[in-house]
């Protein structure tokens, strides 16, 4: 602690305990108590204490108050938890007689303030920091504190629960780790004596006829299985397994989804993913007599589990696809494909019965599709799904909710009634039938798939997000059709859904509603991201009326749309233009129309979305060189910079930026100039002519009007771009060895103009009316003096000064404790930092 510090904590603690003071902000507190931990972390030692008696006189001041203020109480325990953590300032506090006070049942625990929440959380949170050493668990489980702790994991706040709850965890593990010598047996006797007490009230409470603290006692050994890998924690499990077992036949127990979670995470444990028998046959028995609902989590994490047995593997399998294969055999009897299973788990009444309920039906599939898509997003499954199948139930699942399938089976029709128009439903098994795309099998489907799939483009009764996730499937099933059309040379059904989908886009695009046409044209850009090489995807798009129709919404009156339009625009060009094969008929007028099109929009647009995107899609035709030659990019580029500097929106400003790096990138590159410093040059005056060549390109293109500017930019994010490009010019016109010989050229009048730059640059974004126009004789068309500002200019602590965060000066503890002294108005000038 620095002496300044030192010097303002008596008064920062006497004003905290003044109950005449305003209360400080929770903020400042919350400052306050890390930088405490941050003081002690490292230190051991009692000095803190004993060297600042402000704290331990606080401390009493607060416990004396006849009502201190919740929050100050609560930071008073938290702060004596922290001070408490290390053994020496523990016993300090202990002489002192300060943490009984606080943490025994003479303390806030049977004061009014306990109803206060805040309170109730800062005896939990000091009690767990203090929780490092012996003394301080012998302290604990001495003044009866188990017994609180045990309490408070039914408290109504959920915050405070769980607090309790991680730390009976942290007490437990300390225990059995600090005080145990030897391997622990099942035998009362060898747990430590706080261990016992705790694992005697685990006991209790599984045994108990409450199912309050059943499910209390199932998460705090969820918790300690999951973040507890130690052997001992088997021996504790041996103990009470019996108990955990006989939950799983007692209907009158809630606590079903709890065992659930708990069997998971000790499925993930090390010490029970490898042992055989008793654990893994518990754990057969759950997925056999749990519900499809909570039998579902389970199943799923097994099937994650790469050390699960097989068996267990296959029941999990069986367990999650049963209400899917329910689907299928309600959609047709007899079974027009084949099931997904062989044989169920449980009951197949019992998922039957949850399907033909309308509160269950749909809460049922939600979460077992969730289940498969959650499976199918891994790259490597450790099982091996029915994929066919799988698609047919999922089109199936489809069908019922649009009313396109007439079922034969009573619970069919049933389930087609509850799931009719059901959105919850559809997206989620347009998210699958999307994952599906990515893997082997379903080829023979593809036909029937389409089908549904262009029913739902088609029909008015699609909602806007489910027409979106349609759209996200179709693109994603449009290359996987693609990929096969060039195996097996079925060109003629990818042209017909091509041609399909093309019509119905069509008339999307002409949707009356904006997120229909949004979501239309953020389709085509996926699909000519994915399929622009193809040429029955180039025939089809071009043979249909959807260029003409994107280009109309670049005249959207909605700003979303139109930002969409441009990116669609954007890519389209990469066909219609810049393609080898393209179209050759008024093709460069075209081309020319389109680039006025979109700058215009860039100058003029009121919305920063459709701006933002022109940026990016003139950055992405400049990143893949289809801008012509070096003299017409040059031109594009000068253009686009003279815009978008003013632009208000950083957004674009740092776009333009990213356009810059790259234009220069190319333009050293096209010229030889070699990108590092010390790469092999040809000769001298080679490198000076190509040197001289790009850095005359550069001023034409007002490159560094930009880049000087950008790098007195009120937003941080700009001016940090605009230095790291300056800092790579740099490099290509300045080796190390010649760079030191730039810094005595400040004689010239350039050198003075650059002087005067320096000076305006320190000011970052309080540098008023920056020139741009030569004010100042700084001329940034002038290649002689943008090398020299290069040479001389001191970017690295420019780059030092932008990358140093906003409140770099206020955030230190001194002058956080200024702030709280300002804050409870013992200040008179009102000193309180900006944060």
């Amino acid at each position: 602690m620095t002496r300044e510090c030192s010097l303002l904590l008596p008064r920062v603690c006497a004003a905290l305990a003044d109950p005449r003071q305003p209360g400080s902000d929770d903020t400042c507190l919350e400052k306050l108590l890390d930088w405490f931990r941050d003081l002690t972390e490292f230190d051991p030692t009692a000095e803190l204490v004993q060297d600042n008696p402000c704290l331990t006189e606080f401390i009493t001041s607060v416990l004396a108050l006849p009502e201190p203020s919740p929050s100050i109480l609560s930071f008073t325990l938290r702060l004596a938890g922290i001070l408490a953590a290390s053994e020496n300032r523990f016993q300090h506090l202990q002489q002192e007689k300060l943490l009984v006070r606080l943490f025994g049942r003479d303390g806030p625990l049977n004061s009014a303030l306990w109803e206060d929440a805040s309170v109730r959380s800062g005896w939990v949170e000091g009690v767990y920091s203090m929780m490092h050493h012996q003394p301080a668990l012998c302290f604990l489980c001495d003044g009866g504190g188990i017994d609180v702790i045990f309490t408070l994991q039914g408290d109504p706040s959920l915050f405070v629960a769980s607090a309790a709850s991680q730390l009976l965890v942290h007490m437990l593990t300390l225990s059995v780790e600090s005080e145990t010598t030897k391997p622990l047996s099942t035998k009362d006797c060898d747990w430590p004596a706080c261990a016992q007490m705790i694992i005697k009230r685990i006991e209790d409470s599984l045994q108990s006829s409450s199912s309050s603290h059943i499910e209390q006692s199932l998460k705090l050994l969820t918790s300690l299985f999951g973040s507890c890998h130690a052997t001992w924690t088997e021996v504790l499990w041996l103990g009470i397994a019996k108990q955990i077992e006989s939950f799983l036949t007692e209907e009158t127990v809630q606590a079903q989804q709890m065992l659930a979670n708990l069997l998971l995470s000790m499925a993930w444990s090390p010490v029970f993913c490898d042992t055989e028998g008793g654990f893994w046959t518990l754990v057969t028995s759950a997925l056999e007599h749990l519900t499809p609902v909570q039998a579902g989590p389970l199943a799923v994490g097994l099937l994650r589990l790469y050390k699960c047995p097989q068996d267990v593997r296959i029941q999990a399998l069986t367990v999650l696809l049963q209400p899917m294969d329910c689907i299928l055999r309600a959609a047709s009897q007899p079974l027009e494909y084949a099931g997904l299973l062989d044989e169920s788990v449980s009951d197949p009444a019992t998922v039957e019965s949850l399907l033909s309920s309308k509160s269950s039906c749909v809460s049922l599939l939600c979460q077992t599709l969730a289940h498969l898509e959650e499976l199918l997003s891994l790259i490597h499954l450790p099982v091996d799904l029915p994929y066919t199948s799988l698609l047919h139930s999922l089109m199936t699942i489809l069908q019922f909710c649009n009313g396109f399938l007439s079922p034969a089976s009573p619970l069919g029709s049933t389930i087609s009634r509850i799931l009719i128009n059901c959105f919850r439903v559809q997206r989620s098994a347009l998210d699958v039938l999307a994952a599906l795309s990515e893997r082997n099998g379903c080829d023979t489907l593809l036909g029937s798939l389409f089908d549904v799939l262009l029913a739902y483009l088609e029909s008015p009764n699609t909602s806007p997000t489910v027409l979106k996730k349609t759209f996200q499937a179709t693109s994603k099933w449009l290359v996987r059709l693609q990929e096969l059309s060039c195996s097996n040379s079925q060109w003629q059904q990818t042209e017909k859904i091509l041609e399909d989908v093309f019509l119905v886009l069509q008339k999307r695009l002409c949707s009356p509603c904006w997120e229909v046409r949004d979501s239309s044209l953020e389709f085509l850009t996926a699909l000519i991201k994915c399929l622009r090489d193809q040429d029955e995807f180039r025939q089809s798009l071009l043979s249909s009326e959807v260029l003409r129709l994107t280009e109309n919404l670049l005249e959207d009156p909605e700003s979303y749309v139109r930002a969409s339009a441009v990116t669609a625009v954007g890519h389209l060009a990469f066909i219609t233009y810049f393609a080898p094969e393209s179209p050759a008929i008024g093709n460069q007028y075209n081309k020319e129309n389109t680039v006025a099109k979109l700058q215009e929009i860039l100058s003029t647009d009121p919305e920063g979305f459709p701006r933002r995107a022109v940026i990016s899609i003139f950055t992405k035709w400049l990143r893949q060189c289809c801008t012509g030659q070096l003299e017409d990019t040059e031109r594009f580029v000068s253009r686009v910079i003279q815009t978008v500097e003013h632009d208000l929106d950083w957004e674009v400003r740092l776009g333009g930026l990213e356009l810059i790096e790259i234009f220069c990138s190319q333009t050293i590159c096209q010229l030889g100039l070699p990108q590092c410093p010390y790469a092999p040059v040809s000769s001298a005056v080679t490198s000076s002519i190509h040197q001289n060549e790009s850095l005359h390109i550069f001023c034409r293109a007002k490159v560094f009007n930009f880049l000087f500017q950008s790098l007195c930019d009120c937003d941080k994010p700009v001016g940090q771009r605009a230095c790291d490009i300056l800092l790579g010019l740099r490099c290509n016109f300045y080796p190390v060895s010649t760079l030191k010989d730039s810094q005595g050229a400040e004689d010239s009048r350039a050198g003075r103009s650059i002087a005067w730059l320096q000076r305006t640059l320190r000011q970052g974004s309080l540098a008023q009316n920056f020139p741009t126009d030569g004010g100042n004789g700084v001329d940034f068309q002038d290649p002689e003096s943008m090398l020299l500002a290069l040479g001389t200019i001191d970017l690295e602590e420019l780059h030092d000064e932008l990358n140093k965060s906003s409140d770099h000066v206020e955030k230190s503890p001194q002058s956080l404790l200024q702030d709280i002294l300002a804050t409870v108005g013992t200040i008179e000038e009102n000193e309180a930092d900006c944060y």
